[in-house]
């Protein structure tokens, strides 16, 4: 049988390109635009946003960006590039300014000043505990902020105090919406995250186009909480996904195969994951400063397990993943990356 013509192959190759093309497109509109994600809002009559909704008549908002780690750093970044002015405030008062020399804007020395007269304010922290500080109390952000204005945090907190925040912002007239994220460091730098989102519609939509300069897609959840629950849905599966892969390829190493080959073929079928195609050769090269790092993963599972023993879930897989992880931390691994897990199987075996 002769083999087919290069232009008929290409033509083939471009074919299929466009099929996957539409239904990429289709997908968006199916997952984003017409459920809810990533909307640019809705324009007055001269086709640019009014001030009570938060977009001034420039088209662009005054936020405040609290928190400026890892994810902080560079999410404030494209809200910056995208026109917004933004006032940034961290607890190292020098981080804060290496932002304002690279990206302008300005700093302040507190959150409640940080918070003053913005229309959005935008918290990444570290735990509850980082939150409360930075919105509660005479410095807090809520103290500095105006009735009408939307705090959304994007910290990976418990639903509990969420919903505290929630009812405290509300006395004041301002509104709360958790938006915890997903995708990492690389996410965030090249304003690519997930953001899964709690609280009311009215203050989301109003929301979610800032929210746009750092993220792929943007989905409001339910009441407020539900962004914490969403995300903590999102930790459970990815401790069992890296366990899992961890195995596979520990397995494969143990059996004398070639660990690239074996992810080559089965990355296309049914075991292909995000994890895999990301993290395959780090995991085989024994590097693991590429991702959201094991303490926080802990910090994470911790809330997870927490609020199953509230609502009766059962995780017994998690559970088991998370003292997996007390072992990598046991071992010197606190700041390696989740994909860790492999060293722990290989270090025993």
């Amino acid at each position: 049988m002769s083999s087919p013509s290069v232009s008929t192959t290409s033509a083939a190759v471009v074919a299929r390109k466009s099929q996957r093309k539409s239904v990429a497109i289709s997908l968006a509109f199916s997952l984003g635009y017409a459920r809810g994600g990533l909307s640019c809002g809705a324009p007055d009559a001269k086709g640019v946003q009014t001030a009570r909704s938060g977009v001034r008549e420039s088209g662009m908002s005054k936020v405040a960006f609290l928190g400026l780690g890892v994810m902080g750093y560079p999410m404030a970044g494209h809200l910056a590039k995208a026109g917004h002015e933004v006032q940034v405030y961290n607890r190292t008062a020098a981080k804060a300014e290496s932002w304002v020399a690279e990206f302008g804007g300005h700093t302040a020395p507190t959150p409640r000043e940080a918070a003053s007269g913005a229309d959005f304010v935008m918290t990444c922290v570290g735990n509850d505990d980082d939150l409360r500080a930075i919105c509660r109390g005479e410095d807090g952000a809520l103290a500095g902020m105006d009735a009408g204005a939307v705090l959304v945090d994007h910290t990976t907190v418990s639903a509990e105090v969420t919903r505290e925040l929630h009812a405290l912002a509300g006395e004041s007239g301002i509104s709360f919406v958790d938006a915890p994220i997903s995708g990492g460091q690389a996410g965030a730098e090249n304003g690519q995250l997930v953001v899964m989102c709690g609280g009311e519609e009215e203050a989301y939509g109003r929301a979610e186009p800032v929210i746009a300069a750092y993220a792929k897609l943007c989905r409001l959840i339910g009441e407020s909480g539900s962004g914490q629950m969403c995300k903590m849905v999102n930790q459970i599966c990815i401790a069992g996904l890296v366990q899992g892969l961890s195995e596979g390829l520990h397995f494969g190493q143990k059996a004398g195969l070639d660990g690239r080959a074996v992810v080559d073929v089965i990355g296309g079928g049914a075991a292909g994951s995000w994890q895999m195609v990301n993290r395959y050769e780090t995991m085989l090269d024994d590097m693991f400063e590429h991702g959201f790092a094991v303490d926080w993963m802990r910090k994470d599972l911790g809330i997870c397990l927490k609020t199953a023993d509230e609502n009766g879930a059962s995780l017994p897989v998690t559970a088991l993943v998370d003292q997996f992880y007390k072992d990598v931390q046991k071992m010197g691994g606190g700041r390696w990356d989740t994909s860790s897990l492999i060293k722990r199987l290989n270090d025993k075996g």
